[in-house]
């Protein structure tokens, strides 16, 4: 049975699969010998890094048992992570500017932080940035110009910002090399 796709996996789906593996009392290992698969085709599933066809996951249901249109309807409680690797950081920006979200959505949490490298050029815009909440970040390398309302400063690295985020306010690469920030943001912001 050729349960890969070519492309990465749904984590939603994953996540659905070994919930409801888990409720039937069946470790992957065991669910992969009732149906016939190996179980590291059910943790490539489960860990979102591939999609199986809809024929391979109705045997893999059968083995549960759950049919594909209760497989679709369950809603399981959203995953708590605790612990992010590097790859798992979600990409949010775009061009020069490269924002690296700690967690699939912020929505539902009080605090949004994320790993920014700007590029040589980056600028996040002439028009100033306003929201509500406050944010703060740390300079780990490179250099970034922040201006919050009239205010303006060169940060380097170990350098540290911190601000009402209904000022208007701008951050702008500066010097030949990347600059990378750890931010946080209250409420998330986008």
């Amino acid at each position: 049975m050729n349960s890969r796709n070519t492309t990465a996996g749904d984590p939603a789906l994953g996540h659905r699969l070994r919930v409801l593996r888990e409720r039937a009392g069946l470790s992957q290992r065991t669910l992969a010998r009732k149906v016939g698969v190996p179980n590291s085709t059910i943790s490539l599933i489960e860990s979102g890094k591939t999609n199986p066809s809809v024929g391979a996951l109705r045997k893999i249901l059968d083995g549960i048992p759950v049919s594909l249109s209760e497989f679709f309807a369950f809603e399981p409680a959203p995953e708590r992570q605790i612990f992010y690797a590097a790859e798992e950081l979600v990409e949010i920006g775009q061009g020069k500017l490269s924002l690296r979200q700690i967690g699939t959505t912020p929505f539902g949490r009080a605090m949004m932080l994320l790993r920014e490298t700007y590029a040589p050029g980056a600028d996040t815009g002439r028009v100033m940035y306003r929201h509500e909440g406050e944010e703060g970040g740390i300079v780990i390398s490179g250099r970034i110009e922040v201006t919050v309302g009239e205010e303006r400063k060169i940060l380097g690295p170990g350098d540290a910002y911190y601000f009402d985020s209904r000022q208007p306010h701008r951050f702008r690469q500066v010097g030949p090399e990347p600059c990378v920030l750890f931010s946080a943001c209250t409420p998330p912001s986008f």
